[in-house]
């Protein structure tokens, strides 16, 4: 059978649209089979709305590619019915260690608090990743529900109207047409969709190059992030190094800006290099290799018309950080349920333009991060160096120096400050739970918190009564009554002797207050949806 990423997974099926008389309209198409089109397909597929998913090839990634997936994305495949063998087969890890030259400065754990379901993150490799994704596609399908997965089907071109999409497809076969009613691009940082509909990004693309290795060795390092500055094997730049699963380790090699691509990534050169920083005696078989620019992009807009953008296709960020693919889960994430009510006639369209500007906001927001990594890990000046240098020595002594070192900040939820869907938020209640930030995971008597929220509005009830369900234009809110352990009162109550929360469909906080009203809620949730303000 061969390496998962040799195999056809989806192989090319003649469709029946191919032989139909005039284009055939499906409710949703998705371009791109990557985690980020699959996400997207099986988040609405699992909620009944028809979708179909095209891809040009016909089978996973080639290589590890992205590897960090963090604790709220696994949240997120936790909900789409795929998360546990993901955490099964992946290196489950929360410590990182920081190296100047040949010392340790500090370590630091990313999951200090106890009563979390998901680690704060594993490693695995994107081919696994994606196996597992059409896994839970086939699964959908086995149990009727609406998703096809068409390999071997490129997009060629794409006509924007006013009531749909209009997509026309080579295939081996020859090319047909079809439609769709909204149309979610997925198709990666190079996209098609993106160039055919001439829109492009906006940004910045730094100096630098790092060389990825991912090698298959028998090692005793731990299994923790390990991020060197300066290290004595690659003077004057810096390293990485992660462990896969399968004996797989991930090293990352910056090697600068002016470079001969092709010659870097010849075996014998990658060789010195892995030699230099493992010893000459390792032994070791070069499973995959690339070369990465850092690159802080975005598209202005997420939405144009009838076409949605996630993922790489929407915005790029350095990979220091894990923030690709974790973003693009929190991309479709908060997409589908907003698509779900409007193609449901629930909400006005207006509800994926919000789609656009938290997800704007959350691309910024990563941007923001990733740039700061990149100029701390890439000094563009000798008094910059200085600077980073002087830090990385103060840190290994003292605890205020460390928060100043940025080797990558990694990859954290995003909380939707200042959104036009938030509702009231109660000051008296804890911050890390206010309106616009996802739910907070804590222990019940029966599991955890989390898998008991999400793919509806719901209301959380902390020591108060509440109806069990709450219906306002055409939308069930069921309520969820929750004891007052130590976890839930330290994370949703504070000081507060009661509290009411309203959940958006993807956990997001919507609106809290100290005491039910059915009012508020009522006026809540037409904020929520975009139905006016509250």
């Amino acid at each position: 059978m061969g390496k998962i990423f040799e195999t056809p997974l989806y192989p090319y099926e003649r469709s029946p649209d191919q032989d139909a008389g005039v284009p055939v309209r499906h409710p949703v198409v998705v371009i791109g089979a990557g985690p980020i089109g699959l996400g997207a397909a099986i988040d609405l597929a699992q909620q009944d709305i028809p979708v179909v998913v095209l891809d040009d090839n016909d089978k996973v990634s080639f290589g590890s590619r992205a590897i960090c997936f963090a604790k709220r994305p696994l949240e997120i495949l936790d909900r789409l019915g795929c998360g546990q063998p993901m955490v099964d087969k992946g290196e489950v890890w929360n410590t990182g260690k920081v190296f100047f030259d040949e010392r340790q400065v500090y370590a630091f754990d990313l999951l200090a608090e106890e009563g979390h379901k998901r680690p704060a993150f594993i490693n695995l490799q994107q081919y696994y990743f994606e196996e597992y994704m059409i896994h839970r596609l086939r699964e959908l399908q086995a149990q009727g529900k609406p998703v096809e997965l068409r390999g071997g089907n490129k997009v060629s071109a794409i006509g924007q109207h006013d009531d749909h999409v209009t997509l026309e497809i080579d295939t081996p076969e020859g090319p047909y047409n079809i439609e769709a009613d909204w149309l979610i691009a997925c198709d990666g940082a190079n996209s098609p969709t993106r160039k055919m509909l001439g829109l492009d990004f906006v940004g910045r693309v730094f100096e630098d190059n790092f060389l990825i290795a991912d090698v298959i060795m028998e090692a005793d390092f731990p299994t923790e992030r390990w991020f060197w500055f300066d290290p004595p094997f690659n003077r004057g730049q810096s390293a990485l190094l992660h462990k896969q699963p399968d004996n797989v380790w991930r090293i990352d090699f910056q090697i600068g800006w002016d470079i001969e691509r092709d010659e870097e990534l010849k075996p014998e050169n990658i060789d010195k290099r892995l030699r230099a920083m493992l010893g000459e005696d390792i032994r070791y078989e070069l499973e995959w290799s690339s070369i990465y620019t850092f690159q802080c992009r975005r598209m202005e807009e997420f939405r144009k018309g009838r076409v949605l953008f996630a993922g790489d296709a929407a915005h790029q960020v350095s990979p220091f950080g894990a923030r690709g693919a974790n973003s693009g889960l929190q991309d479709t994430d908060n997409l589908a349920w907003k698509l779900k009510l409007v193609i449901e006639g629930k909400a006005p369209e207006a509800l994926l333009d919000t789609y656009s500007a938290e997800r704007v906001y959350g691309a910024d927001e990563n941007i923001l991060n990733s740039t700061r990594s990149t100029d701390f890990i890439t000094p563009k000046s000798e008094i910059s160096r200085i600077f980073r240098n002087a830090v990385l020595d103060l840190a290994e002594e003292y605890e205020f120096a460390r928060p100043l070192v940025n080797s990558g900040r990694l990859s954290v939820p995003c909380i939707y400050d200042g959104s036009a869907l938030n509702g009231p938020d109660a000051p008296d209640l804890p911050r890390r739970t206010r309106t616009g930030a996802p739910a907070v995971d804590a222990p019940l008597a029966d599991g955890w918190l989390i898998d008991r929220l999400g793919d509806r509005f719901q209301l959380l009830a902390i020591n108060c009564e509440a109806p069990d369900v709450v219906e306002e234009g055409g939308i069930a809110i069921e309520t969820l009554h929750l004891s007052a352990t130590p976890e839930i009162v330290e994370r949703y109550l504070g000081d507060a002797e009661s509290a009411v929360y309203l959940l958006r469909p993807d956990q997001h906080v919507a609106a809290r207050w100290t005491a039910f009203d059915e009012g508020a809620i009522r006026a809540a949730l037409k904020t929520a949806t975009a139905q006016g303000d509250a």
